[in-house]
């Protein structure tokens, strides 16, 4: 009975009450409004310089590359032009070591490599026919780009966009940590390790995974006015959404289209309420950040990401093994156990390591529903080696699992309903019939049991929303949807380059006629002095 009295405690640590809910949804629309009048804001509400979301009628064969956390994936997208798509992709984990590299030319270098090998194993045949580049005097530096792949660079990190393909680092999250890379162009460090390899690949766009997810499921799924934000609640979380132009009163570089009158703004909302103004704050949660290799910044994303849930509930969870009074995972004698076993810890288990317990065992725990928690308990005796945890145990695991994870998405359900009421989507006259459409990603919200429901739950309670505004919100996966979205841009992007070149090289052109013209007419001019000399 200590046992379970000890882990209601806890559980009750990690409440989230509705007038919560509601304070949360306050502040975050005041630190919205902040980050759009200035930056250096908790909330950077960053312009990306996309003005208008698909409506799935695009087509053609693009690139993309997606580094959104502990992986890279190389994705190739045919998109048919009904709202459909084929996809190709490959991913492989990043090397620790070069998450914390000395160089950035050393992470980038790596992604190069895999392009290149992405490039020879599923489109062999295009990469043999496109030339890097041809010889011509018609450009002035010498050469032109051929049949080159537009690629569409997700970059999921805090980044000063400066253009569709322009964009400096502002600060590394989710464990990298290479402070060569701070303030550069990330565009150009990848080009330039692309070019090293001689690939026909131009980084064309330069996407956050969220701006991604929004445009991938505007193009799958579009209705009268697309969907209004793209979403990720995976390893790290974040959200893009589409602003009105006019509310946008902090200055802005670089050169985008003002007809559609609005912008897809990039939130970085994984660093909401820094000071802690209406985030909760257990001990735990103190005792991770002060661990973390950023503290005191991202303090929303450490409590709704799945990189740091499983750290939040493993430090719960070592600190319960240390109270003596507490017959958690161990046993006097069998006969306190269920399984007629004595439950012990392997001295090598990962729970005494940090970021030993992986936030998947929690999706385990909260499907577990059956009477002896059996599924629960064979996965601590495999990835934790607790060995014959007893039915006690397990039910003290799943219940503080389950309140840190009720947490973690009444969280996000504060972010979603800012952005709601931000745009005012539920009062629109002109869109009253249509759904509030959402576009979601990432491992929390497609693998973790009852997350969207537990985001619902809280919608309903937050005032401007409540039960019919929730009924109105359509929260989708965009499955592959930094992916998709990276191609969608690069395509905005290549239409972008068209004209531009043309007039260039065609004026190129004309001076090196002019020039041709002048040094002919200075060589006829010369020979005519010759001739009078000689006369």
């Amino acid at each position: 009975m200590a046992l379970e009295a000890e882990a209601k405690a806890i559980s009750a640590k990690f409440d989230y009450t509705d007038e919560d809910v509601n304070k949360g949804v306050q502040e975050f629309l005041r630190q919205m409004s902040e980050g759009l009048e200035k930056d250096g804001t908790s909330l950077s509400q960053i312009p990306t310089y996309v003005t208008a979301v698909p409506n799935g009628t695009e087509k053609g064969l693009y690139m993309a590359v997606d580094l959104g956390g502990t992986n890279f994936r190389v994705c190739s997208i045919n998109l048919n032009g009904d709202s459909t798509f084929h996809l190709t992709y490959t991913k492989v984990a990043i090397p620790k070591e070069l998450m914390v590299a000395k160089t950035a030319e050393e992470l980038f270098a790596f992604l190069a490599q895999q392009i290149e090998l992405f490039l020879r194993t599923h489109h062999e045949e295009q990469f043999e026919k496109h030339l890097r580049r041809r010889m011509t005097i018609s450009s002035p530096v010498g050469f032109v780009d051929e049949d080159v792949f537009r690629l569409g660079f997700t970059f999921s990190f805090p980044i000063q966009q400066l253009g569709i393909n322009k964009g400096t680092l502002i600060r590394w999250t989710k464990g990298f940590d290479i402070p060569d890379a701070i303030g550069k162009d990330v565009c150009a460090l990848l080009q330039k390790e692309i070019d090293k390899l001689h690939l026909p690949v131009k980084v064309a766009a330069l996407v956050n995974d969220t701006v991604g997810t929004l445009m991938a499921r505007s193009y799958t799924s579009p209705g009268k006015s697309g969907a209004i934000l793209g979403a990720i609640f995976g390893t790290g979380t974040n959200g893009a959404y589409i602003e009105k132009l006019s509310n946008i009163k902090k200055p802005m570089q670089g050169e985008y289209d003002q007809s559609t009158g609005d912008m897809v703004v990039n939130t970085e909302w994984g660093s909401f309420d820094n000071q802690l103004n209406v985030l909760p704050n257990t001990p735990w949660d103190v005792e991770l950040d002060k661990e973390s290799i950023n503290p005191g910044i991202q303090m929303y994303e450490k409590r709704v990401s799945g990189m740091f849930l499983g750290e939040l509930l493993r430090l719960v969870v070592v600190e319960l093994l240390k109270k003596p009074h507490v017959a958690f995972f161990k046993d006097e004698s069998s006969d306190s156990n269920d399984w007629k076993s004595t439950t012990n810890i392997s001295p090598t288990s990962s729970l005494y390591s940090q970021w030993g317990l992986d936030t998947a065992i929690m999706s385990v725990a909260a499907a577990d529903n059956t009477p002896e928690l059996v599924t629960l308990r064979q996965e601590l005796e495999t990835t934790l080696h607790v060995y014959a945890p007893s039915l006690e145990d397990a039910q003290a695991f799943k219940a503080i699992a389950g309140a840190i994870g009720r947490r973690a998405a009444r969280l996000a359900a504060v972010a979603i309903a800012a952005i709601v009421l931000q745009t005012g989507s539920l009062t629109n006259p002109e869109t009253a019939d249509e759904p509030v459409d959402i576009g979601v990603d990432g491992s929390l919200v497609e693998y973790y049991p009852y997350f969207r429901d537990m985001i619902y739950e809280a919608l309903r309670v937050i005032e401007g929303v409540g039960e019919e505004g929730a009924k109105r919100i359509r929260i989708g996966i965009a499955k592959d949807g930094s992916g998709v979205g990276a191609a969608l841009i690069a395509l905005v992007a290549a239409g972008m380059e068209k004209a531009e070149p043309k007039e260039y090289f065609v004026d190129y052109i004309g001076q090196l006629r002019r020039n041709a013209k002048d040094h002919a007419l200075g060589s006829l001019e010369e020979e005519a002095d010759d001739v009078a000399a000689r006369d």
